[in-house]
């Protein structure tokens, strides 16, 4: 059983070395622990920090191509060195490496496919009320639109089992944490939670510049990425929403026509029409957007099916730089376990 953690990097020479001392070299029902970083493109001597401090595997991107493509790297470079459980930590030393045993406990008892970690937002002091409100309403929607239980949708810290892993593909640019809880919950992917701590913050976010960004990017990424699984149900509301005001409009002109003043209001009729008509064109972009999605399902599976050819074939990671100070002569399995 190998376990591999790995952290998107971007600029963190400073923050690196605490991170990485926080993290354990061994787990209980663990044979291996290794670590992982992304660099994703940075400028600074983040690659030289993670060589210094013991870090196992570098995926080095050419330039910075955002924290979801980070992600994403990750998981595939984990993969094929052969992870059983992938744990996903931020490089700022957010979370605790204390509570990474905590985290995988389900993954290794085979309750769960997916763990994230609840930072339980009321008792983050650096969050301000505003943002905690925020935290939760996000939390809800993507609870809703997910169809799962995570109280923390935003955290990034998280533990993959072998086959979860395998079946995540993030599209977005930002960020990957709302869309993988959503394409669990629509890919039956087991889901749970358990209450972490957080260390106190070492700096400010560069993700979002501010709460009204965080709100305009996260809500557009909620909004997207629920079009994308159930587009039929998101058409359908838009096209009643236009329906009903097109029959107000309707309405409106119908109880002045037979009031014996219907001349003056042709305009309402117009509207009403055109109201209606948009309101057609909307259901069949509906019907048109539902087949898309179901072509993108089994795009999906076509991709995890790669990944495993790929696995067995014993493909190398993309990008993958081997940190000289922890390479070992064990070589990466060409196999995927029996199932």
């Amino acid at each position: 059983m190998k376990l591999i953690i790995q952290i998107p990097c971007f600029n963190e020479e400073e923050q690196l070395p605490s991170t990485l001392a926080d993290l354990p070299r061994e787990l209980p029902g663990v044979d291996k622990v290794e670590w992982l970083i992304i660099d994703d493109g940075s400028t600074d001597r983040t690659v030289e920090v993670a060589r210094e401090n013991g870090v196992d595997h570098i995926v080095k991107l050419t330039n910075n191509k955002g924290l979801a493509a980070g992600f994403q790297a990750g998981l595939d470079a984990s993969l094929k060195l052969g992870a059983d459980v992938i744990v996903n930590t931020d490089a700022d030393n957010q979370y605790r490496g204390d509570d990474i045993p905590k985290l995988v406990a389900p993954v290794l008892a085979g309750t769960a496919d997916l763990v994230i970690g609840n930072r339980q937002v009321d008792q983050i002091a650096e969050f301000s009320p505003l943002k905690k409100r925020l935290q939760k309403l996000g939390s809800a929607v993507v609870r809703g639109a997910s169809q799962t239980h995570v109280p923390d949708a935003t955290s990034g810290f998280r533990a993959y089992n072998r086959e979860a892993a395998l079946q995540v593909q993030v599209v977005s640019k930002y960020t990957y944490t709302l869309e993988t809880i959503i394409q669990a919950g629509k890919m039956l992917v087991a889901v749970e939670s358990v209450p972490i701590g957080t260390n106190p913050k070492m700096r400010e976010s560069r993700l979002f510049p501010s709460i009204w960004s965080y709100m305009r990017t996260n809500g557009i990424a909620i909004l997207r990425i629920y079009t994308m699984y159930e587009p039929l149900r998101v058409f359908l509301l838009a096209a009643a929403a236009v329906a009903v005001v097109g029959a107000a409009v309707w309405i409106r002109f119908i109880f002045y026509f037979l009031t014996g003043d219907g001349h003056g209001h042709v305009q309402s009729l117009i509207l009403g029409s055109t109201l209606l008509l948009i309101s057609v064109q909307l259901v069949a972009l509906g019907v048109v957007a539902d087949i898309l999605a179901a072509l993108r399902v089994l795009l999906q599976r076509s991709l995890e099916r790669i990944q495993r050819i790929e696995l067995r074939l014993g493909v190398e990671p993309s990008h993958l730089e081997r940190a000289p100070e922890r390479e070992t002569d064990a070589p990466v399995p060409t196999a995927l376990p029996e199932r």
